[in-house]
């Protein structure tokens, strides 16, 4: 959180990975707790794996959904190259939570743009903090590569204004309604992405 109470998270990735579904968790949990919040979306082809983006913030009073570059708290990054390309909206102090799993857009895949070498190493020299692991093998080792989307909600829990719990609870709530036989594995994740962040 800044200077004037207002929490601001950009989530990035590739369609399919879970983007837009996250930001809605982190929105509703914050309108929850009593927060004005705000969030914005773009979708590039989300449904054909092009590149994805929300703009979350929460606070006292929030006019505008739209996060300004250098403004970030959080960056969470479901996709390494996707994360080095959004780490300048990151403020100083703010920090990046990235899954390390590769997942190439459709601009590089047919030759338009070329995959950076090393986007890990290309967040760490902006001299960024970073939690950097792969929240995709944690998923698959979990049995569901759909989890990486929980894993990475765990991963950035601690750095909220509310407790870890209550976002864990949100998550699991919203499975305890719908598909109840998944409340375990999510719970897991939930706090395998906590023990990742605090080991990366």
């Amino acid at each position: 959180m800044n200077e004037s109470n207002i929490t601001n998270i950009l989530v990035a990735g590739i369609g399919g990975q879970g983007v837009m579904t996250a930001a809605e968790i982190l929105s509703l949990t914050a309108m929850a707790q009593g927060y004005d919040v705000k969030k914005t979306e773009v979708a590039g082809m989300a449904q054909r794996g092009g590149v994805v983006t929300s703009h979350v913030r929460f606070g006292n009073r929030v006019l505008s959904p739209a996060i300004p570059p250098g403004e970030a708290d959080i960056l969470i990054g479901f996709e390494p190259a996707e994360s080095l390309r959004w780490c300048n909206h990151l403020r100083p102090s703010g920090v990046a939570m990235v899954n390390t799993t590769r997942q190439e857009p459709p601009v590089v895949s047919i030759g338009l743009f070329d995959y950076p070498d090393d986007p890990v190493a290309g967040i760490r020299k902006a001299g960024i903090k970073l939690h950097a692991f792969d929240a995709g093998a944690i998923a698959k080792a979990l049995g569901n590569k759909k989890l990486v989307n929980t894993v990475m909600l765990g991963a950035i829990s601690d750095y909220l204004p509310f407790p870890a719990e209550i976002l864990k609870d949100a998550i699991l709530d919203r499975f305890r309604t719908r598909k109840p036989d998944l409340v375990a594995i999510n719970e897991q994740a939930f706090e395998a992405g906590r023990t990742a962040q605090a080991a990366a």
